[in-house]
C-alpha cells in the first residue's frame, strides 16, 4: 500500500487560487497567482488529484503572461494534450464541491512539476505520496502515450 499525506503537512506546499469563469460558455478555470507560478510548469502534463481521482492537466501561464491557470482535468495525458476530445472533469469537480466563481480554491503542491492537489478552502484530503519519474522513462512514456 502507497505512503498516504495529508495536505495539511509540512511538506505539502498550499497555493490559494480562485475559480473563474473562462470563455464564452462560462467554463471554470483555476487562476494561480503570480507570486505563485514558480512552482507550477508553464505548459507541462501534470497530475491533480480532484477529489479522489488523479487527473491529468496542463498548467499554462495566461494570455496576460500573468500567473498560472488549470483550465482542464483530464481522464489520461492525451486527452489533456487535446482536450476538445473530451469531458472536462474540472466541471464535474466544481458540480460536486459548491465552489462558486470568484471563490478561493486550494492548489496544493504534492511534488513540484509533477503532482498537484486540488480542494475546497477547510478540506482536509490525503493523497497518495508519490515520485516524479525519471525523466528519460517520462519521455519515453509520453512518447508512447502519443
Amino acid at each position: 500500500m502507497a505512503d498516504r499525506i495529508s495536505s495539511d503537512h509540512s511538506s505539502v506546499p498550499t497555493v490559494r487560487a480562485t475559480l473563474v469563469r473562462s470563455g464564452g460558455l462560462d467554463r471554470p478555470k483555476v487562476e494561480i497567482p503570480n507570486d505563485e507560478a514558480d512552482r507550477f510548469p508553464d505548459g507541462d502534463l501534470v497530475r491533480v488529484v480532484a477529489g479522489d481521482t488523479e487527473y491529468r492537466a496542463r498548467i499554462e501561464a495566461p494570455l496576460t503572461g500573468e500567473g498560472r491557470e488549470l483550465r482542464g482535468l483530464y481522464d489520461t495525458p492525451r486527452l489533456a494534450r487535446n482536450p476538445g476530445e473530451a469531458d472536462n472533469r474540472l466541471e464535474s469537480w466544481v458540480a460536486d464541491t459548491g465552489v462558486e466563481f470568484g471563490q478561493s480554491v486550494l492548489v496544493d503542491v504534492i511534488e513540484p512539476g509533477f503532482k498537484y492537489g486540488l480542494r475546497e478552502p477547510g478540506k482536509r484530503v490525503f493523497y497518495d505520496a508519490t515520485e516524479s519519474p525519471d525523466e528519460g522513462l517520462s519521455d519515453i512514456a509520453e512518447q508512447l502515450d502519443g
